[in-house]
């Protein structure tokens, strides 16, 4: 039976079989994503180009164990043949040499070998049946690789940052800075009818620009009056108001302010006595005549005398 395992959203398949038959890259790739938060424990080791290297020398590879790891991941070295006692017999006697120089380095180079013999470990136990929420020994391997492609990725990428040219050791300035040229263009977005709303505003401020208001002469009531009683005796018809008047204001400005003054004057007349007033319809020209006040004065002087 084929057993299938999930991990975070990743299918491994268990059986050994379809292990072999995959790739190493499609191996790589499952166990990334499978497994994306997983650190080497080395990722933050601090080595120096003086520091002395273990070199080991086991079944089937002998050199750095930097260049071991290197080579498991790239796949070039069968861990499967690799003698986990003669490594941490190495370990030891390196261990010894380097620990009165550098703690750190020992125990960077302790956490690689432990690395690596867990890794061996994992791969020679056979799959277990039941699920499991451990990483498999492919899939650690393919973890680990992912992690050194990382690793190798920054340090090609930190490399490339500090041989690049720098201003002011590889090239240099201009000793003389270049004065700006300022180009300026107008573009016009107003449309027909702006154009002649500002004009018609423009003209219009130049066409109005003081308005006087001439004084009016008026007339006043006292002056109506006086004209009205030096004429009350030659009334003895009924006459329009402007008739008289008019004749002497031929201006027709004065014309209504003399009308206005003289029909108040015969009003006042009227209620004294001095003239009668008289209109048909409304809007109807008014006649004037002499009042009756000097008729009944002389009434009165006859029923004397005949007394």
């Amino acid at each position: 039976m084929h057993g299938v395992k999930r991990k975070t959203g990743a299918v491994v398949n268990t059986t050994p079989d379809s292990n072999k038959a995959r790739k190493p890259g499609t191996r790589l790739a499952e166990a990334a994503r499978a497994y994306p938060q997983a650190e080497l424990p080395w990722d933050n080791a601090e080595r120096t180009s003086n520091d002395p290297s273990l070199t080991v020398d086991v079944d089937g590879f002998e050199g750095p164990l930097d260049l071991l790891l290197e080579l498991a991941r790239r796949q070039k070295v069968d861990l499967h043949r690799i003698s986990i006692l003669a490594l941490a017999e190495q370990y030891l006697a390196f261990i010894e040499e380097v620990r009165k120089l550098r703690i750190e380095l020992a125990a960077d180079y302790l956490v690689m070998a432990a690395w690596l013999a867990f890794l061996k470990s994992r791969l020679l136990l056979p799959e277990p049946e039941t699920g499991s929420e451990e990483p498999s020994g492919e899939e650690m391997a393919a973890i680990l690789a992912f992690r050194l492609q990382r690793l190798e990725a920054m340090r090609d990428a930190g490399t490339r940052l500090v041989n690049r040219n720098r201003l002011g050791r590889d090239f240099f300035a201009r000793g003389m800075p270049e004065q700006l040229v300022v180009e300026k263009r107008q573009e016009y977005t107003a449309s027909l009818y702006d154009l002649l709303t500002a004009y018609a505003a423009l003209r219009q401020r130049k066409i109005v620009s003081q308005v006087t208001i001439a004084r009016r002469q008026v007339w006043s009531l006292q002056d109506a009056r006086e004209i009205l009683a030096r004429l009350v005796g030659e009334l003895r018809d009924w006459t329009p108001l402007d008739s008289f008047l008019f004749q002497y204001l031929p201006d027709p400005k004065m014309r209504v302010t003399a009308l206005a003054s003289a029909f108040a004057a015969s009003l006042e007349m009227v209620r004294e006595g001095h003239l009668t007033m008289r209109q048909e319809t409304a809007y109807a020209p008014i006649y004037l005549r002499g009042g009756k006040q000097g008729a009944s004065q002389g009434a009165s002087t006859a029923t004397t005398r005949g007394e």
